[in-house]
């Protein structure tokens, strides 16, 4: 069985833990040839207010990106691909940094994880997480990316990015997210489509913190992996990493 290590890492600026994943990335990639390392993170954050966009979106000119900051917050031209998306506080965003010639899903094969399989499965853990632990009807998957809420109404966003055949970035999940943050802006270019969260769709407040631990659950129950979640919001992460 598959260890993972899910770091709770608090509210951060976007790229600092951009570069935390960076860090884990290049620790994972080192002990590739290292029988004795059986280590797989899940980094765990809230982000400062932030809209992302890929480099080769080329929709959001300077006197755009000009009027988004002037919302409060932070604009960032990353290397991935898709389109403007945006992550803030009461958003539950999870970089899984797992090397996929190690981890296998619960299944008689025991094939190892191709993207494809890999993104599935990460869709999977929040359709069960909503569908199972919050009661949300009719959550699942549609022709357009993410999981979404009657087909209309996206709860999560996903983009994974796979090197040397350890995965990286993640997804975004709205817990008590303000969601008018959305509104200046077409969520990953999808017209016509709405945003939701799962305080939104409970009709009740539900915080990051309050779905940690059945969010690690689910992915336990996926992956078939035992996943010890800590604390590396304060303290050491070095420490923390080593342990």
């Amino acid at each position: 069985m598959s260890f993972v290590k899910a770091l709770w890492l608090g509210r951060m600026p976007y790229l600092k833990g951009l570069a935390i994943q960076e860090k884990l990335f290049d620790v994972l990639n080192n002990n590739k040839n290292n029988a004795a390392f059986k280590n797989h993170y899940l980094c765990l954050f809230e982000h400062d207010p932030v809209y992302t966009v890929g480099l080769r979106d080329r929709l959001y000119s300077a006197e755009e990106e000009q009027r988004l900051l002037n919302l409060g917050a932070d604009f960032v031209r990353i290397k991935r691909g898709g389109m403007i998306t945006f992550h803030g506080p009461g958003q539950l965003v999870a970089y899984p940094l797992f090397d996929l010639k190690q981890l296998r899903l619960r299944q008689p094969q025991g094939r190892v994880l191709g993207v494809r399989v890999f993104v599935e499965s990460i869709e999977e853990i929040i359709i069960r997480l909503c569908s199972d632990v919050y009661d949300i009807p009719k959550v699942g998957r549609t022709n357009d990316t993410g999981v979404w809420v009657d087909s209309q109404r996206k709860i999560a966003a996903i983009g994974i990015q796979v090197r040397h055949g350890i995965t990286s970035h993640g997804l975004a999940l709205n817990c008590n997210t303000d969601l008018a943050w959305f509104d200046h802006i077409t969520p990953c270019g999808i017209e016509g489509k709405e945003v939701t969260s799962l305080s939104k769709e409970r009709k009740e407040d539900i915080s990051i913190e309050e779905a940690l631990s059945p969010f690690c659950e689910q992915v336990e129950t996926v992956f078939d992996c035992d996943v010890h979640l800590v604390d590396a919001s304060i303290g050491d992460l070095d420490r923390v990493i080593e342990n």
